[in-house]
């Protein structure tokens, strides 16, 4: 199984540079829409419900202090099946052309992350865990065309 640095390597080599904070939202709608489409999650770590939005930590350890990331060390995308890599390839086609703004905002006006965080205060910190199955439940009922 692919790890969230080799997703995140991926990503950056088809989409190119971009802020942390963007990498860490399409990292999300990777995993969010693998469940869907592959039905099995993309990588093992745990997503965190932060008050800016998902974040995985093990990501978020690696890329800590900076704004705008190129690469990931450690992350090997040749590890990726094509199954895979299609999925990846839809959400950063779909995605990734969306300001980080914007993807935070989305991911605070659905149900996992909004779940994870019941009873925290906006902007406190948490580490609670978007569950898989919130996940899967909320977007395995949406339209084709809502994603």
């Amino acid at each position: 199984m692919a790890n969230v640095l080799d997703v995140a390597a991926f990503i950056l080599k088809k989409k190119g540079p971009m802020t942390t904070w963007k990498l860490q939202k399409l990292i999300y709608y990777c995993q969010a829409w693998s469940l869907i489409w592959d039905e099995k999650q993309l990588f093992p770590e745990p997503i965190e419900a932060w008050a800016n939005g998902p974040v995985v930590r093990k990501l978020f350890d690696i890329h800590r202090g900076e704004f705008y990331i190129s690469q990931i060390s450690g992350g090997d995308s040749d590890i990726l099946s094509d199954d895979e890599v299609e999925t990846i390839k839809a959400i950063v086609n779909y995605y990734g052309k969306r300001s980080s703004q914007y993807l935070s905002d989305l991911t605070h006006s659905e149900d996992p992350w909004r779940l994870a965080r019941q009873g925290v205060p906006q902007q406190a910190r948490s580490d609670a865990i978007i569950s898989l199955e919130s996940m899967a439940e909320y977007y395995g009922s949406l339209e084709p065309d809502d994603g």
